[in-house]
């Protein structure tokens, strides 16, 4: 009896241990897992979700993808029963490579939420990706360097401020002039390394090559949306190549490091020599500023941060604005738990809304939103955000949209990336570099 009594107690706590492990399989099924597409931004959503969980309840569990990897580190999330419930997808080319997976969201709060409701993402009347920050890279500057240009006493050039520079002219000539006189200058050079290592070329091959590519395809049709005419365009010209030469040459020939070591630059290492007041420029955008802001002994002041177009040479570039547009997208996982589901939906919902939220959203990821939820008080106060602003609201200026959107595949930039790391080394010509850009166009889309 007693050994019956003993085995029906062990049953019982087997039992019960197996009700606790289905319960905790049952909390883990409401969880929300979001799969995070911006490096410099992971510490902040992961205090984000702290908070959330204080205040809700429920977990959410952030996972940050390597810089450059995050399509190769969602395949391999996606295809897991515990897999991502909020993830990204990088414009219309994203998309179509995830739509399988993304939920229609019409009806939710966030798509209701957006300020102008033909920027989300939508086929046969769904709505499948929202963006949710606006922003915009050009040429950032220390305001206290060019001062210091300017007042030169020996300076080769009539240009007195950094607003007067308005085409690749007149910036080549500056540029060319602060490196003759780096030591009065106390910089290293005038502009940061140029970033080639692997994964961190996406300021050249991607966001650069923007530029001449968004023309090439405006000046057949300035009227055409952009992106999706990208999308359905076969072959290109690369017209504008030599312009891209321009201010790529620009960079790499006034750089703080020699143009043959810059295949071992990352982009924070490029950040960190302008903060330190080692360089005058850099090629970047406003999410630039949590490292700048972040790099210890930073010399750089706020009010001394500014931004100028990408100028590189191109007829009628005078006038021309930075690059604004986006490539962030939220999607929720539609063979997630409906439970997931609709959790993830409320986290989104009250980080763009609730005055927690916001306050992170404009003051530590300093994003600048397409939502109706802000005010015009709550904007992003960091310098390079209001630079965006700024641009955003001059009228006196055509800024240039992100095309780069429509790109045919990381694979495709990836190899533009490898391409300007051989050309940087000597191993490639510019016409082998523009032929690798429109051949492998061609081969993808073709």
């Amino acid at each position: 009896m007693k050994l019956r009594i003993t085995s029906l107690l062990t049953a019982l706590l087997c039992l019960l241990a197996g009700i606790g492990l289905t319960g905790c399989r049952g909390k883990d099924k409401s969880e929300v897992y979001f799969l995070n597409f911006k490096p410099e931004s992971a510490s902040v959503y992961e205090e984000l979700a702290k908070l959330y969980k204080e205040e809700t309840g429920v977990s959410v569990k952030v996972v940050t993808a390597a810089a450059n990897n995050y399509e190769q580190t969602l395949k391999s999330e996606i295809a897991k029963s515990s897999a991502p419930t909020i993830f990204q997808v990088n414009g219309p080319v994203g998309y179509d490579a995830w739509k399988d997976y993304c939920l229609d969201l019409k009806d939710s709060k966030l798509y209701s939420f957006l300020t102008d409701d033909s920027l989300a993402i939508k086929e046969d009347g769904g709505v499948y990706a929202i963006p949710y920050v606006v922003e915009g890279y050009g040429i950032i500057y220390n305001d206290a360097i060019m001062k210091k240009y300017f007042a030169l006493p020996n300076k080769k050039t009539d240009i007195n401020t950094a607003e007067e520079i308005d085409s690749f002219e007149k910036l080549k000539a500056v540029a060319e002039d602060m490196t003759a006189n780096l030591s009065a200058l106390g910089i290293k050079g005038v502009f940061a390394s140029t970033s080639l290592s692997s994964g961190e070329d996406w300021r050249w091959q991607t966001h650069l090559l923007n530029i001449p590519l968004y023309r090439e395809l405006f000046d057949k049709d300035n009227n055409a949306d952009v992106s999706l005419a990208m999308l359905d365009t076969k072959e290109i010209t690369h017209k504008y190549s030599k312009n891209f030469e321009n201010i790529f040459d620009l960079y790499i020939n006034n750089s703080v490091t020699p143009k043959t070591l810059l295949g071992s630059k990352s982009v924070a290492d490029s950040m960190a020599e302008f903060a330190l007041g080692e360089a005058a420029m850099v090629q970047n955008g406003n999410w630039a500023w949590s490292q700048i802001s972040g790099v210890k002994g930073n010399t750089v002041k706020e009010t001394d941060i500014k931004m100028l177009p990408i100028y590189m040479g191109i007829e009628g570039e005078k006038g021309q604005g930075i690059c604004i547009g986006t490539e962030n997208y939220f999607a929720i996982n539609k063979n997630a738990s409906e439970e997931q589901q609709k959790n993830s939906l409320a986290f989104l919902e009250w980080l763009f809304s609730s005055e927690t939220g916001k306050k992170y959203v404009t003051e530590k990821l300093g994003f600048i939103t397409p939502f109706n939820t802000f005010s015009e008080t709550e904007l992003p106060n960091d310098p390079l955000a209001k630079e965006i602003s700024r641009y955003m609201a001059d009228d006196s200026v055509k800024n240039i949209p992100w095309a780069f959107t429509a790109f045919p595949s990381d694979a495709f930039k990836k190899e533009v990336g490898s391409a300007l790391l051989d050309y940087v080394q000597g191993e490639k010509k510019w016409e082998d570099v523009k032929k690798i850009i429109t051949d492998k166009w061609k081969s993808e889309r073709g």
